[in-house]
């Protein structure tokens, strides 16, 4: 049985390959994670959280993994998102679905997170109010103790009773200092095509994850993934010359 407690799941960027990696979360249908992938995305996520608009039953999600590894897309790597879940369910909806990784979005302790069978995400949840301040106090101990356990990081909005995807963007510069520490890790909250190359420039995170900004009335939009996505690298692009 593989834990996800190990080796850092984070790869190593090379400095050619300083492009953020992108996730899109809430896919709901096999149309949506054909042209996320060929928009170029590395990460779909499927959501499971009870009492969320996007949550996937166990069936439709196999659906959805088998045929994106029937379809041979390269390179994409499927992540079951979770909340406060009793691990006998997360388990056993990973070794259903053939799902690649977890993202525990809930209060889950270390303990829990290192019961998973796979690779984990964890995400940590920054208050709107969080000043830069805080960050060495409120965060990088927590963050650090997650990287030693080998888990890849998401940062997200905190919403009191909302987990599994927020909408709503913290303070950049928050995960900036994060950044700048050395930390790796994705990028979400309230992030769009608009403003997602401000928030690589600002942040300089390891990935980016969005949902909501990538929909038009509820439902997936192709325009906007691919939007998205090249907003993305090319501020990435443009930072990257700036210091070349």
């Amino acid at each position: 049985m593989q834990q996800s407690q190990g080796p850092s799941t984070t790869p190593e960027l090379s400095p050619q390959d300083s492009r953020p990696r992108i996730k899109i979360c809430g896919v709901r249908t096999l149309a949506d994670a054909a042209y996320a992938a060929s928009a170029g995305v590395d990460y779909i996520g499927l959501l499971f959280v009870p009492r969320r608009r996007r949550r996937l039953d166990a069936s439709t999600a196999e659906g959805i993994v088998s045929g994106i590894k029937g379809a041979g897309w390269q390179g994409i790597t499927t992540v079951g998102l979770f909340a406060d879940q009793p691990i006998e369910e997360v388990n056993g909806t990973v070794r259903r679905c053939g799902i690649d990784m977890v993202q525990l979005c809930g209060n889950e302790p270390m303990d829990y997170c290192a019961k998973v069978e796979v690779p984990l995400i964890k995400v940590i949840h920054v208050p709107e109010t969080m000043g830069l301040d805080d960050v060495p106090t409120s965060l990088v101990s927590r963050l650090g103790e997650l990287e030693k356990k080998g888990y890849m990081i998401t940062l997200d909005r905190k919403v009191e009773g909302l987990h599994g995807g927020t909408g709503q963007t913290f303070n950049w510069e928050v995960a900036r200092v994060l950044s700048q520490e050395g930390f790796s890790f994705f990028l979400a909250g309230g992030l769009t095509p608009e403003n997602v190359g401000e928030a690589v420039s600002v942040a300089r995170p390891w990935g980016v994850d969005v949902s909501g900004g990538v929909e038009t009335a509820g439902d997936k939009d192709e325009d906007k993934v691919l939007a998205f996505v090249a907003a993305a690298r090319a501020a990435a692009d443009r930072m990257a010359g700036k210091y070349s």
